[in-house]
């Protein structure tokens, strides 16, 4: 029989009314003449009495054990007087008169019925047995809040005029920054296909194509380094959009971020969002995706130390670089003892600094290792920012991007050690913009993209595109990332829609004419038939559900994630594979390098 209610669903004015339910043994009491069996499913739990006078009912209760599969028919009733509890379903229980085991279970290699913490299971045996992990309500619970606002998303995206349209997801391999998963074509020898890393190329072609308005929930693949916000096989909101510019694609997304987290939430977002440039993210918080919810912004003081006595920093200002200082004041510095300084400083380093320096204000002036070394414009400088005993400066020299970076992840550890982060509840969403064109240089003096080689320079650094490598570096893209918490959300950019700017793009990347017709002759054929204007954008829904649940780690919101290392607990994979296999594919395999 088709069960007629959810367990989680009945309430008190269900009282009186028959009911089917069908689901897991939570746990059963035995209390001699009574039977008490908590039946679960994915709503909730309820209590069910099996009582002597139902004999049959009453004889299977006793033979139940935690997760068998059963149907209980019965009657709802308020509970007794003191018997109630303040669960959802904490006013009523279901008095059963038949109960049918519909499955047996073993004993599970972990509880799953919320008596231990799940904090006390190993991951790799909780994904291991995902199917059972999924069976406790705080690992379902994110896969609820996904799939709201994975509604969330189409019902807004639809009522805008988008169309969804799936790409393939066996596509030629360009390049977009991660090693590519390749797959090998066994009807073409020696040939393979690639995984996409997004649907980029597809997106700007049903541009091309008229669809104005695409979206799609794009399943991706990058074989990358894993972090705790990275998986192997991952899935992203895309989206599309002709004839708009920069504003038209951030504005959009504002307000679908407040309709998702409207509607999972129930919490109201101030719209619109902050804007940074790339620099000032990186001049101020030492981040192109910094955590807005604290202060603790970096300070310059690049001119006091110039022409300084402490050599140290005094050289990296006269060879062009920068000192930048974190100020933590009295009440905040007091918990950085030597050995919280002594961590930072590795922190610093292993971002690229030389060093991390420190001054701490006492009565008669700073003590730190730098503060003998010190002349009077650099003391006059930190007076100002530390004028109270047990104020502490940090400081650091260096290349304007490494010096940034390093004391920025100073600055977020920081953030933690000293709790000045707010929890999940504080949401800032932040738009970095004007990112540069290429990132750097290569070992040929070739720029390096720093997104994708389809990005829109700004109109007015076009002029740029055919100079020297320090004019190209300066080049500023129509590039744009939405963070939110300190996390990359997501990313995108006016798109080049004109051939002769793509193939600049090129030209500055060395890539000839001849080699981007091999590699991307299919989307630059298009540009010769009428390519609108488009720009676009794709955020991690992993990631955002991760955010708005207070997740560290985007594996606890994926139905069956991979462990760091990239393997599959669950199904074993990846595997090898059978040496017939392979030689229908055309492919032998080299011994392992010992």
């Amino acid at each position: 029989m088709t069960r007629s209610h959810m367990c989680g669903e009945l309430r008190a004015k269900h009282a009186g009314q028959p009911v089917v339910l069908q689901g897991w043994v939570n746990r059963r009491r035995d209390l001699g003449g009574l039977v008490f069996v908590d039946l679960r499913d994915r709503t909730g739990l309820v209590q069910v009495v099996c009582e002597p006078e139902a004999a049959e009912a009453f004889d299977v209760a006793q033979t139940l054990r935690s997760e068998y599969v059963v149907t209980v028919e019965g009657t709802v009733r308020e509970r007794p007087p003191g018997q109630k509890s303040t669960a959802p379903t904490g006013l009523i229980e279901v008095v059963a008169e038949k109960v049918e085991v519909l499955s047996t279970a073993k004993t599970p290699p972990f509880l799953v019925d919320g008596s231990i913490d799940a904090s006390e299971v190993s991951e790799e045996l909780r994904l291991r047995y995902r199917y059972l992990d999924l069976r406790r309500p705080e690992a379902l619970r994110p896969l609820l809040l996904r799939h709201r606002a994975t509604k969330a998303v189409w019902d807004y995206l639809d009522a805008r005029g988008f169309v969804q349209v799936e790409t393939p997801l066996l596509t030629l391999s360009t390049p977009e920054g991660a090693r590519d998963y390749v797959v090998p074509a066994r009807t073409a020898p020696g040939s393979f296909y690639a995984l996409p890393q997004s649907p980029q190329l597809f997106k700007q072609l049903l541009m091309m194509s008229g669809v104005d308005r695409y979206f799609q929930l794009a399943r991706c693949f990058r074989d990358e380094d894993l972090r705790a916000d990275r998986q192997p096989d991952f899935t992203q909101v895309d989206m599309e959009m002709s004839f708009v510019d920069q504003d038209d694609v951030l504005e959009l997304n504002e307000g679908l971020m407040a309709h998702v987290v409207k509607a999972t939430l129930s919490v109201d977002i101030d719209t619109p969002f902050q804007r940074l440039s790339y620099r000032d993210a990186l001049d101020r918080f030492g981040s192109d995706k910094p955590d807005l919810r604290f202060g603790l912004e970096l300070e310059d003081l690049t001119e006091a130390f110039r022409g300084s006595p402490f050599r140290a920093f005094a050289g990296a200002v006269a060879g062009g670089g920068v000192v930048k200082a974190l100020v933590l004041e009295a009440d905040e510095a007091e918990p950085v003892t030597r050995k919280v300084l002594a961590d930072l400083e590795d922190l610093a380093k292993h971002h690229g600094a030389a060093g991390l320096a420190w001054l701490r204000r006492g009565d008669d002036g700073f003590t730190g290792p730098i503060a003998k070394f010190l002349g009077a414009a650099e003391l006059s400088a930190a007076e100002r920012l530390a004028p109270r005993a047990g104020d502490l400066v940090l400081l650091a020299a260096g290349p304007w991007a490494t010096t940034c970076t390093a004391v920025g992840a100073v600055r977020s550890r920081l953030g933690d050690v000293l709790g000045l982060k707010p929890g999940s509840d504080v949401l800032r969403f932040l738009w970095v913009v004007d990112f540069p064109l290429f990132e750097g240089l290569d070992d040929t003096g070739r720029p390096i993209p720093a997104h994708h080689p389809f990005t829109m320079p700004h109109a007015e650094d076009l002029h740029l595109l055919g100079g020297s490598p320090d004019e190209l570096l300066d080049v500023r893209s129509q590039a744009y990332d939405l963070v939110l918490n300190g996390w990359e959300l997501g990313s995108g950019s006016v798109r080049i829609h004109r051939r002769d700017i793509q193939q600049r793009v090129f030209d500055a990347l060395g890539i000839s004419a001849e080699e981007a017709q091999e590699k991307f002759g299919f989307l630059l054929d298009a540009f010769r038939y009428g390519a609108p204007p488009h720009a676009g954008f794709a955020f991690g829904i992993d990631r955002l559900v991760a955010l708005l649940l207070g997740e560290e780690n985007i594996r606890e919101v994926i139905a069956f994630p991979k462990t760091q290392s990239g393997s599959d607990p669950l199904t074993s994979a990846p595997s090898e594979i059978d040496p017939e296999h392979l030689e229908e594919l055309g492919l032998r395999l080299l011994p392992r390098s010992t």
